[in-house]
Parts: C-alpha cells; sequence; structure tokens
C-alpha cells in the first residue's frame, strides 16, 4: 500500500456527502495512513466530530484559533504535518472560498498555509456545478494546481440526477495511492540522472513588434520551461535558460539569457546549441512576425486593417539539423488531433522527442499550474511512447526530464 505511513489532513466541508467521509477514514487508515481530521462549522451539522475521532485515533479539529493548542497556531502546525491535504466533501461554497484566497475558518486556513499537495474531492447540487462561477472557481484552483477528484453523474440526495456526486471513497484512496507511488517512484530512481550533462532551455513566449507600443504574442506564462529548468537542475545538469518575456523568476544556478522577438530567440539557441548536449524547445515561438514593425504608432482610421506576416525561422528544425546536434526535444501545443500531429512534427523535424499537450477549455497548459503531456520519440524505426498525466509543472518536469535522461543514452 503505497499510502502506508503517509500523514494525510482530511477536510470535512459541510455537505451531505460527509458520511462518505467517514468510510474514507476507514480505508485510508486500513492502508496504513496516518489521518487528521478538520471539520467546518457546517460539516458539524452532518456528522459529528467523535465518529472521525473514532475512526481516526486522533482527535478532531474544528476552530482556527484554539487556546488548547500550542502557541493557538494549530493551522500552521497542522499544515506542516501534511504530506496531502485531502478535501472531501468540497462543497461549491468552500470551493468558492479557496480560489478567491479567503481564510475565515480553520479548513480554509489550512488551505493557504499548506504548501503540500492538495486535492480537492467536489460534492453539490448538479445545477451548482454547472454553474459557471462554479467552473471558474474550479479552473482558477486547477491553474493554483489543486488536483481535483470527481465529481461524478449519478443520483443525488436532492432527488435530482446528474453531475455532482463526490467520488467514491475507493476511487479517492486510487488517486492518493498513485500520487503516493509515482513520487516514490520518481524520487527512487530521479537522483543525477543527467549528472555532467549541459541542458539548454528555451521558455515563455516571443513578442513580435507591430509599432513601438503594439506586438503579436501568445498565452505562454513560460511555467513548463521554468519548471524543466529546476528539475534539470536537480538532476545534476548544468542548465542554461533562453527566455522570452515572462513574469517568472530562474533559479540562481542557471545561466540566463533574454529574449524578446522570435529572431533574437533563434540567434540564441543557434549560438549555443552546438555547445549542449540537450536541447529542449519549451518555448511557445511566433510561427509568423511582422514584415515591417511600425517607427510610429499606428494611428486608427479605417473600419479594417491588413497585416502582412512572415514565416519566422524554424529553431527545432534547424537545431536538429545541425552537424553537432544536441538531442532535440520539442513541445507541441494542439487544440485537436494531438497525437497525429505531434508524431508528424517529430518525423518532418528529425526530432529525438516530443511531449504534446492539449489546450484550450480545462486542458492546462497555457496559464495553468498544471499539465498533462503526451509523450512521443523515435525507437527502432518506429515510434515509442508515453502518458504523462494531468499533474502540477514542477512534477511534470521532473516525470519528463527522467524520460529525457532514459532516452538519451541510447542516442549518445
Amino acid at each position: 500500500m503505497t499510502s502506508t505511513n503517509k500523514h494525510i489532513l482530511l477536510g470535512v466541508a459541510g455537505g451531505i456527502a460527509a458520511y462518505k467521509s467517514a468510510v474514507l477514514v476507514r480505508l485510508l487508515r486500513k492502508r496504513g495512513a496516518e489521518v487528521k481530521v478538520v471539520m467546518t462549522s457546517s460539516a458539524l451539522q452532518f456528522i459529528c466530530p467523535l465518529t472521525f475521532q473514532a475512526l481516526s485515533g486522533h482527535a478532531v479539529h474544528t476552530e482556527l484559533l484554539d487556546a488548547e493548542t500550542e502557541n493557538a497556531m494549530g493551522h500552521i502546525s497542522l499544515a506542516r504535518w501534511a504530506d496531502v491535504l485531502l478535501i472531501a466533501p468540497a462543497t461549491a461554497n468552500f470551493i468558492a472560498k479557496c480560489s478567491h484566497g479567503l481564510a475565515d475558518d480553520l479548513l480554509s486556513t489550512l488551505y493557504l498555509a499548506a504548501s503540500c499537495p492538495v486535492y480537492i474531492a467536489p460534492a453539490m447540487n448538479q445545477a451548482m456545478w454547472g454553474k459557471p462561477a462554479t467552473q471558474e472557481n474550479i479552473t482558477k484552483l486547477k491553474a493554483h494546481g489543486v488536483y481535483m477528484i470527481g465529481p461524478e453523474a449519478g443520483d443525488q440526495a436532492c432527488g435530482e440526477t446528474g453531475l455532482g456526486r463526490m467520488a467514491e471513497p475507493e476511487a479517492i484512496c486510487g488517486h492518493l495511492d498513485s500520487y503516493f507511488y509515482d513520487a516514490g517512484e520518481l524520487v527512487a530512481t530521479f537522483g543525477q540522472c543527467l549528472q555532467g550533462r549541459k541542458v539548454l532551455i528555451s521558455a515563455g513566449p516571443t513578442r513580435e513588434p507591430l509599432d513601438p507600443v503594439r506586438y503579436l504574442t501568445n498565452r505562454s506564462s513560460g511555467k513548463m520551461g521554468y519548471a524543466l529548468v529546476r528539475a534539470a537542475l536537480d538532476a545534476g545538469a548544468e542548465v542554461t535558460l533562453i527566455s522570452g518575456p515572462v513574469s517568472l523568476t530562474a533559479p540562481d544556478q542557471a545561466e540566463v539569457v533574454h529574449v524578446e522577438t522570435a529572431a533574437q530567440m533563434y540567434a540564441a539557441v543557434m549560438s549555443m546549441a552546438p555547445r549542449h548536449d540537450i536541447y529542449i524547445g519549451a518555448a511557445a515561438v511566433a510561427d509568423y512576425s511582422p514584415v515591417v514593425a511600425e517607427t510610429r504608432k499606428i494611428k486608427k482610421h479605417d473600419a479594417q486593417t491588413t497585416l502582412i506576416l512572415q514565416k519566422t525561422q524554424d529553431i527545432l528544425a534547424d537545431v536538429a539539423a545541425l552537424a553537432a546536434r544536441p538531442f532535440t526535444v520539442g513541445f507541441a501545443a494542439e487544440t485537436h488531433d494531438l497525437d497525429a500531429y505531434a508524431q508528424t512534427k517529430l518525423k518532418q523535424k528529425n526530432l529525438d522527442m516530443i511531449a504534446a499537450n492539449w489546450v484550450g477549455g480545462e486542458q492546462g497548459g497555457f496559464d495553468s499550474g498544471q499539465n498533462a503531456l503526451q509523450v512521443f520519440w523515435c525507437s527502432d524505426g518506429g515510434v515509442g511512447q508515453k502518458t504523462l498525466p494531468m499533474t502540477d509543472k514542477s512534477y511534470l518536469a521532473k516525470q519528463l526530464i527522467q524520460l529525457i535522461s532514459e532516452r538519451y543514452p541510447k542516442q549518445s
């Protein structure tokens, strides 16, 4: 059981699904986990603390400022104790509080204080779940790196049927088991898998100027590329980052080159690539740039205007074509036909590996703290592949770096 000896902090919000949380505590304890329970005042209306105390073997926490606890700062000590914060059930109200950073009770304060992974199992009426406000809050939490478990569709306590039921306790335990297994495997094998290697990473968007105040760009935040820099450093590599304009701070150990346009990124990558063992092209480089960038601000006159654009140089293809080429890893962000487009790009550009992800809707990717990747590589005349499921980008970056390290020696 991969949850053995793990510290699970279970938050219970006020919904009828709170009865499932008692079963959840029993199953987690059966798996060998240590469980502490925090209840909101609304949850106390549905199930009594004594039930959770008997099942968990620990006193149940309900008060934000408890004079009985050391320094009356129980929320800090609980947050530091937890390997995972699991909120099940999470009501529409509680989800809204978390998404807006409110902290008016113990559980919402724990959410803000927790530095561990956070899992939320939503539970509410199907109409509440479908409300745009709720979906906006869910999207915001996902962008903050929160993992969602469920909800499920089916009969609800109110007599209606639809999406909004809390996931079953067994399913929730399965998600936690998978997380602890993956994290344990990664820690056990990651080590210094790129020790002594020189890794070049490009990240972020480019800006193609139209005039002194306007430019063409895209929604890339640079988070994935910067996470790859951190992961490569942790793996023992010497890392150079070529970054487009982002609001992120690179690790001190990395050499950083800042660029703005696609042409500047091309020049920087091409000059440095031959001196590196691995190149990871995580930047979202503009495919087209204006033929002419006006020296004065373009004034609004006609109802319509025309921009003439020209193709930018293909960084990935040109790196892969170098005589002294590094192991070349590309990225593909797609809205449809992801597998087909990614494999075509892999072959046409002669890449060693490509990491493809969906963008748009609730798929993660741009602007999000989470992402999922479908990774393809050339293998014995065919194509190998591996799915890296939705997770926070820092953990996903470690998974991808490990996969690159496994493939790299076969190409060197």
